[in-house]
C-alpha cells in the first residue's frame, strides 16, 4: 500500500502530498490513512473562540463541544432518574432526598476526558507522522496555502491535493444581545459554573438534547420552538419525543421567536431577559439564566479564499462537490459538514475520510455510500433511525406505495419504576412494490443507538419486512 500510495504521488515539488484543513474526526482519519499509504501529509487545525471566548483542542467538533460531551452530560442526568427508580426497586437513600448533580464537578471530569483525548490525537499523528500545525489557512492559489499561528506570524505551505475537513459551528440569531449574552453547544459543555434556569431556542436534535439532560440535571428547563420539532426527522416520532419531553417536566414555547434580549443581573449565572413574538404577534417576556442557541450551524469555509481559487459554494456557504467528494478544483476534495446536501454526522465524515483517503493514494474506485446511514437523537426518550422518514417516504415512492408497521413497547427496566407504558415505540416503513422491503426504520426507548445499529446492517443489505418476522428476539 505505501509503495503504491508514493508511485501515484509521483514527483512533484510540492512541500507535501496532501494537506488536511481541519482536525476533526474526519480530517484525522483521512490524514492518517493519506499517510499510512505512503503520502507526506500535514494538517491545519485552528479554532477561533466564540463570542464568550471558548476554544478547545484538536479533534473537532464531535470530541470537543459535540457527541462527546454530550453523551456524558446525557449520561449523567440518565443516571439522576436512574437513582430515583432504584428506589422503586427497593434501594434506599439515607437522606430520602433527590440527587443532586454537582455541575462544575462533572464538567471537570468530561473536560479532563476531552483533554486526554486531545493529547492521544496528536500522540497519533506524529506515530503516523503527519506533521500538525495549530494554523489558521487560507489559499493563496490551488496549490498554495497561507498559514496563519496563534502570534500572527505567517507562513506558505504547498501540496499536491487538498482536503477541506473544516466542519461548522452554530448559528447565531441575529438580534440584539444574542452574541453578548447568549451561549450555544460550542459553550455549554465546559461552562464552568451551573446555568440555572435555561432557554433552549430552537428544536433541532442539538436543543433537545441540550434541553433534555439540562432537565435531567434539575434545572427549570425551557424550549422555544419556531415551528416545528425534529426538521427533516420522522415527524410522528418527533411529537412523540416533544410530548415525552413536556411529561417529564420541559417547558415547551411553541411557535415562538425572539426579537431581543437584555441584561438584568449580572453574575455566574446571571440573568437575562428575553423578548419574543408568537406567531399571532402576541408578545412573550421572561427571565432565563442562560440562553443557549441552537437553530442551526454554518460550514466553516469563509475565510479560506475558497472562492477566490475557483471552488464553488453554495448559497449556504457548503462545499459543491461530485461523486467522489471532489471539489470544483479537480486537486481539492471535501469531506463531512462542509459538503452540500450530505447529512452531518461523524463516522460519515470518517467514512468519507477513510475512502477518499485510499481513492487519492490508491486509485481505489468505492465511493461513500449514502443511503441507510443510522443515527440516534439522545434525547430523554431516546431516538434511532435508519432510512427513510414516513413524510419522505411517501414524497418519493407515493402514499399508495408504502405500508408502514408499528408497535408500543415496554421495556422490563421501566416496568417496576412505573414509567409511562405508552412513550417507547417502533415503526417499520415500507415498500409495497419491492415486496415490503424496508425503506424506514425507526425506534424510541433506551439504548436506541446499540438497537439501531444492527437493524442498519440489514437495511444495507436489503432487508424486507419478512427478514425482520423471521427474526428471534433476545430475552
Amino acid at each position: 500500500g505505501q509503495l503504491k500510495g508514493k508511485i501515484r504521488a509521483g514527483s512533484h515539488n510540492y512541500q507535501f502530498d496532501t494537506i488536511v484543513i481541519g482536525g476533526g474526526s474526519g480530517g484525522l482519519v483521512a490524514s492518517k490513512e493519506c499517510s499510512r499509504l505512503g503520502q507526506n501529509v500535514a494538517v491545519f487545525d485552528f479554532v477561533q473562540p466564540t463570542p464568550l471566548g471558548t476554544t478547545w483542542g484538536l479533534g473537532g467538533t464531535c470530541v470537543n463541544v459535540g457527541c462527546i460531551p454530550k453523551k456524558l452530560m446525557h449520561q449523567a442526568a440518565l443516571l439522576g432518574g436512574n437513582v430515583q427508580d432504584a428506589q422503586m426497586f427497593g434501594w434506599k437513600l439515607s437522606d430520602d432526598n433527590k440527587p443532586i448533580l454537582d455541575w462544575p464537578k462533572m464538567v471537570e471530569a468530561i473536560q479532563n476526558h476531552i483533554g486526554s483525548l486531545n493529547w492521544g490525537y496528536k500522540v497519533a499523528l506524529r506515530d503516523k507522522k503527519v506533521k500538525y500545525l495549530n494554523e489558521y489557512a487560507r489559499f493563496v492559489d490551488a496549490h498554495t496555502i497561507k498559514g496563519v499561528n496563534k502570534k500572527g506570524k505567517e507562513t506558505e505551505y504547498t501540496a499536491q491535493n487538498f482536503i477541506l475537513a473544516m466542519g461548522g459551528r452554530p448559528k447565531y440569531p441575529d438580534i440584539p444581545g444574542a452574541r453578548e449574552l447568549g451561549i450555544t453547544s460550542d459553550d455549554l459543555f465546559s461552562l464552568p459554573y451551573n446555568p440555572g434556569k435555561t432557554l433552549c431556542v430552537g428544536a433541532s436534535y442539538i436543543s433537545l438534547e441540550c434541553a433534555g439532560f439540562l432537565k435531567g440535571a434539575g434545572l427549570d428547563t425551557t424550549v422555544m420552538v419556531r415551528s416545528i420539532l425534529l426538521r427533516g426527522f420522522d415527524q410522528q416520532m418527533a411529537n412523540k419525543i416533544g410530548e415525552y419531553m413536556e411529561e417529564e417536566g420541559v417547558n415547551f414555547i411553541r411557535e415562538c421567536v425572539p426579537y431581543k434580549m437584555e441584561r438584568v443581573e449580572e453574575g455566574q449565572p446571571g440573568k437575562i431577559k428575553v423578548y419574543a413574538k408568537y406567531n399571532d404577534g402576541t408578545e412573550y417576556t421572561d427571565v432565563f439564566n442562560t440562553v443557549l442557541f441552537a437553530i442551526g450551524r454554518d460550514p466553516c469555509t469563509a475565510g479560506l479564499g475558497l472562492e477566490e481559487i475557483g471552488v464553488k459554494l453554495a448559497k449556504n456557504g457548503k462545499i459543491v462537490h461530485d461523486e467522489a467528494e471532489r471539489t470544483s478544483v479537480s486537486n481539492i476534495y471535501a469531506i463531512g459538514d462542509v459538503l452540500q446536501d450530505k447529512a452531518e454526522l461523524t463516522l460519515l465524515a470518517i467514512k468519507q475520510g477513510m475512502l477518499l483517503a485510499r481513492r487519492i493514494t490508491l486509485g481505489d474506485e468505492l465511493l461513500t455510500h449514502y443511503e441507510n446511514i443510522p443515527t440516534t437523537v439522545f434525547t430523554p426518550l431516546e431516538y434511532g433511525c435508519v432510512g427513510l422518514s414516513e413524510e419522505d417516504a411517501e414524497a418519493k415512492y407515493g402514499k399508495d406505495d408504502i405500508e408502514v408497521f408499528h408497535k408500543n413497547f415496554w421495556p422490563l427496566e421501566w416496568t417496576l419504576a412505573k414509567r409511562s407504558e405508552s412513550a417507547c415505540y417502533i415503526k417499520l416503513v415500507c415498500l409495497r412494490s419491492e415486496d415490503m422491503k424496508v425503506v424506514g426504520f425507526h425506534y424510541l426507548g433506551p439504548n436506541a443507538g446499540e438497537a439501531t445499529q444492527g437493524y442498519a446492517g440489514m437495511m444495507v443489505m436489503g432487508a424486507k419486512k419478512a427478514d425482520f418476522d423471521k427474526m428471534v428476539g433476545i430475552h
